[in-house]
């Protein structure tokens, strides 16, 4: 299902394609070019996290902010890619990339804070959002991922990290 953008004037006359097979929203240009896409799941996590003051569990279990880390990814096939991560979170992170991988596709990560750049810690993860072109107001190319598995070691750092 296709909607044009017809109100919203910073963006009138793009579209927005629902995929309900995929769950995932298309943010379409004027001419038909994908802009970006992001999954169901994350569109209500964000709705959800709005609604954050309201709910004090969900405030306190989710910490983000602006830190920054080198990451190294790679997909099932094995390839591994270097990069940085320019946000990161408890519940995921932000991967910078000229070509973001796919919503969907599955990634073995290894992530090293600033302050010890030669300790890679572990964890797994799921491309949750694309942003193929930079976002004039918050991001620029790449990948929000989803973790679904962190050590111990790198989430008690990274929470530390926000704490100070």
């Amino acid at each position: 299902m296709r909607l044009p953008v017809i109100a919203t004037r910073a963006h009138k006359g793009k579209w927005l394609e629902l995929d309900r097979k995929r769950e995932t929203i298309r943010l379409l240009g004027v001419r038909g070019e994908q802009l970006g896409i992001v999954t169901w799941e994350s569109v209500i996590d964000l709705i959800l996290g709005s609604l954050a003051p309201n709910q004090p569990e969900r405030a306190r279990t989710e910490s983000k902010g602006s830190l920054v880390v080198n990451v190294r990814y790679s997909k099932a096939d094995g390839q591994w890619f270097k990069s940085w991560a320019s946000w990161v979170g408890d519940g995921g992170l932000f991967i910078e990339s000229s070509d973001p991988l796919p919503v969907g596709t599955t990634l073995t990560m290894e992530v090293a804070l600033p302050d010890c750049p030669s300790e890679w810690m572990g964890a797994r993860g799921t491309v949750a959002w694309v942003c193929p072109k930079p976002d004039q107001y918050t991001f620029s190319p790449g990948m929000g991922v989803r973790f679904t598995e962190v050590s111990t070691v790198a989430h008690e750092r990274v929470s530390q990290r926000h704490r100070s």
